[in-house]
């Protein structure tokens, strides 16, 4: 499926080297979606979680101090970036790079909450990014070898679909799955929503939402 056919007109290319980013209606859309969070973020401070004692009327109040505030900073903005860049990318690697350096800020951004819980679920999800990282090298790495590329441009103009490709594909879709934390790998990740620290965590939603929406257009720009 040529690019154009999802994203709309082609507003241009900036290429980078071997890197090409390419700017479309909709790519522009997420791209500056995600630019403009990214920015609130940067400027915001965090929110005072209140929790309630149990057996009591009284509650808790759980704040972020404030060197573990610009350690989480840092990591949302790192994420947001990643993102962004996500967004505009038309080299099928850079896209799995992307990917997988998300995974590993957003284990980040809660890795200094001291709530067993939410470190416990941190874990797991960590665990789940890292094994998912191998379908998803794998997924490049197969696609290079089907097909002597790995530019959406040149994927996009190949005429005959074979099964490696296809494969490919399947494992590209597996390994995104677990690095962005969605169905069937969420369970651990809704789990480390629970820990102080608004609105840094809604980069980790954001950037789940906005990859899982970019790979299933390049799943479809690659077999169709």
């Amino acid at each position: 499926m040529d690019i154009t056919t999802l994203g709309g007109s082609l507003f241009g290319t900036i290429p980078l080297g071997d890197i090409v980013l390419y700017v479309t209606p909709f790519h522009l859309f997420m791209f500056a979606t995600v630019i403009v969070f990214t920015c609130l973020i940067a400027i915001s401070r965090t929110e005072t979680q209140i929790e309630a004692k149990f057996k009591s009327l009284g509650n808790n109040a759980v704040s972020v101090g404030l060197a573990e505030f610009k350690i989480r900073r840092f990591l949302s903005i790192v994420c947001g970036l990643a993102t962004a860049g996500a967004m505009i990318t038309g080299d099928f690697f850079n896209f799995i790079l992307f990917v997988a350096l998300i995974g590993i800020v957003n284990i980040g951004i809660v890795s200094a909450v001291k709530q067993v819980d939410v470190l416990d679920a941190a874990f797991q999800y960590g665990l789940g990014a890292m094994i998912s990282s191998l379908p998803l090298f794998s997924a490049g790495a197969m696609m290079l070898a089907a097909t002597g590329t790995l530019s959406l441009f040149e994927l996009a103009n190949i005429a005959t679909i074979t099964p490696m490709m296809i494969f490919s594909a399947v494992l590209f879709l597996i390994g995104v799955a677990g690095e962005t934390g969605i169905a069937p790998f969420f369970a651990t990740k809704a789990e480390m929503f629970r820990t102080p620290g608004s609105p840094f965590l809604l980069i980790i939603h954001l950037s789940s939402l906005f990859i899982t929406i970019r790979a299933i257009e390049i799943i479809l720009i690659i077999l169709t």
